[in-house]
């Protein structure tokens, strides 16, 4: 039986390298939205930190790991979350972080990446030119470049939010998870195949942005010249295909959602559960926005995984 990059053991682990202030986030029942949805809903709370994403599971693993080596430089590229986590793990063991990242990325994430430390680079062009950006400082300084999603300890980190669902006292059936670069769809997905395989895993990414998407249904790597969301945190265009094998083990389904449903779902969480989120993290509200019947009579957890939105657009889009 193929078997995923994860190890199980070394996710457990994770728990002891991880800061505490990143895990155990909150899980509750939301009986609120349940009418507008038609099911009954869960939410997985991953904003409640100081980086406001669950992205720092996976940095505290990365900057540990340096900090053991000796490093003293690392770089990445991000949309936003990633970068403010790194410069948050690695300020914190003395990592001097580059953060690569879009001139036209959310002004608050920037900031955020700023005020953390990081030294931040921006380039004219998209998440993509961004990463070969981040490539080319590493290869010229010699230093570590963090990948998300290829390097396995955002992954396990991520999969961390896998161990605390699969410990939750009230069982569900269904878990939605928004699906970009592959790290918390892989983490929680492999945790989930082995510890409650009953749980139906199921990815949901922009329409505008559907190339990891397409990929898993293809079953190869599918790329697009360009994406069109306002997700800009699972924006990519060229899936990783190592990641592509971990999530074609894990997931059950990956569906596309609309940019109006995304919204819609924005909004719910504003009006129903006082939760102001960005983007992404409104993603598995969509899936279930759009196709009711599949999940009605269920009991579903949706992971909400980042709440770094600008604030006018945000206005713009929910009020």
């Amino acid at each position: 039986m193929r078997k995923t990059r994860l190890d199980t053991a070394r996710i457990l682990a994770a728990r002891q390298v991880i800061d505490p202030v990143f895990l155990d986030t909150p899980l509750y029942r939301c009986e609120a939205l349940e009418p507008g949805l038609g099911c009954a809903v869960s939410v997985k709370l991953e904003t409640a930190n100081p980086v406001r994403s669950f992205k720092a599971r996976g940095t505290e693993l990365v900057a540990s790991r340096l900090a053991g080596q000796g490093a003293r430089d690392v770089v990445c590229a991000s949309a936003g979350n990633l970068g403010q986590a790194l410069a948050w793990s690695g300020r914190g063991r003395g990592l001097a972080v580059t953060v690569v990242a879009s001139r036209c990325a959310t002004p608050a994430k920037l900031d955020s990446i700023r005020a953390l430390g990081a030294r931040l680079e921006l380039v004219d062009g998209d998440h993509e030119l961004a990463r070969e950006r981040a490539a080319d400082i590493a290869r010229r300084d010699g230093i570590r470049l963090v990948e998300d999603s290829l390097d396995i300890e955002t992954c396990e980190g991520a999969a961390t939010i896998g161990l605390e669902l699969a410990a939750a006292a009230t069982p569900f059936d269904v878990v939605l998870v928004a699906l970009g670069g592959g790290a918390l769809a892989t983490g929680v997905g492999h945790v989930l195949k082995a510890m409650a395989p009953g749980v139906e895993v199921v990815c949901v990414q922009p329409l505008g942005a559907p190339a990891l998407t397409h990929s898993w249904r293809q079953r190869r790597v599918v790329t697009t010249d360009s994406a069109d969301t306002i997700a800009d945190g699972v924006a990519g265009r060229r899936p990783i295909p190592a990641v592509l094998d971990d999530l074609l083990l894990v997931a059950d389904d990956a569906v596309l959602v609309q940019e109006a449903s995304i919204i819609a779902g924005m909004r719910m969480l504003l009006d129903h559960a006082g939760l102001v989120v960005e983007p992404s993290a409104a993603l598995g509200i969509a899936a279930v926005l759009e196709d009711r019947d599949r999940f009605a009579g269920r009991h579903v957890v949706t992971v909400v995984c980042g709440s770094n939105v600008n604030l006018d657009a945000y206005h713009r889009w929910v009020c």
